[in-house]
């Protein structure tokens, strides 16, 4: 797989160039720690993406639930994209603006590819022929108590009229496996709302197990051409319905097929 890590590097070196784009990525940074990050990928995490071949070599609006208490299962799926998609990709996460003013962290992740999650910024960005990563669940997904693990949060409407903006095609995506990254989790919220915080996940454990990661790519959605990007909410709300649906799918049909820490293949 080195040998073809080292193609994979090729590629996205001849795509991305070695200059900073407008929104921060640094490409030869960007491309260092994936290299960095594989390993972690691989072996820890031993991660199988299914029905890669449903990705093809064009810009997409990349729709995940949100889990694990960390997110963690962005980086993994941007890795993914970079490394077993047929034209690989440094997807730009969308992330909130908490992140991206974060001293270290921020410029950390937007040298990466992340970006700060609003509308002028996603639509420039699929101008430009970029992937993005959305998690229209927010905050509130990787925030769920273990009695909600798997369990969706409403969808925000955005991305919607991003896409129809676009007119990018949504790719749903699920990851199964990162919510038993830290199965026992108690989330302070009072406290983090004091402190300004999204979150404040607490576990007895600093670092997250080592449990195997299932990332599964549905078809690709396309919405109406006639619809609007002033469309009523009424209006968008079978689309909105529906993705979920085909997410939650997806993630069922996960579960179904869960590997564990002591059955990793």
């Amino acid at each position: 797989m080195f040998t073809e890590l080292n193609e994979i590097e090729r590629v996205l070196a001849d795509k991305y160039g070695h200059q900073r784009d407008p929104w921060g990525l640094e490409p030869k940074r960007a491309i260092a720690d994936l290299k960095m990050l594989w390993p972690i990928y691989r072996y820890y995490f031993n991660v199988r993406v299914h029905d890669k071949d449903r990705v093809q070599d064009k810009p997409y609006m990349v729709v995940s639930n949100h889990t694990g208490q960390i997110p963690i299962d962005g980086m993994l799926i941007c890795t993914a994209f970079a490394t077993e998609v047929q034209g690989p990709r440094i997807l730009r996460p969308l992330v909130e603006r908490f992140l991206s003013s974060l001293p270290f962290l921020g410029k950390w992740s937007s040298e990466g590819g992340a970006v700060l999650g609003d509308r002028r910024n996603c639509l420039n960005l699929l101008k430009r022929g970029e992937s993005v990563l959305i998690f229209p669940e927010g905050v509130q997904g990787i925030a769920k108590s273990p009695k909600d693990f798997y369990k969706l949060q409403r969808f925000t409407r955005g991305f919607l009229r991003m896409a129809i903006a676009s007119k990018a095609e949504i790719l749903p995506v699920a990851v199964v496996g990162a919510e038993e990254f830290y199965p026992f989790v108690f989330h302070f919220k009072k406290l983090a709302k004091f402190l300004k915080l999204p979150a404040l996940p607490i576990s007895p454990h600093l670092f997250p197990l080592p449990s195997p990661v299932d990332i599964y790519i549905g078809n690709p959605y396309s919405l109406p051409p006639e619809l609007s990007i002033d469309a009523l909410d009424e209006d968008l709300e079978p689309h909105l319905i529906e993705i979920e649906k085909r997410i939650q799918n997806l993630t069922t049909n996960g579960l179904n097929n869960r590997r564990t820490l002591f059955k990793r293949s």
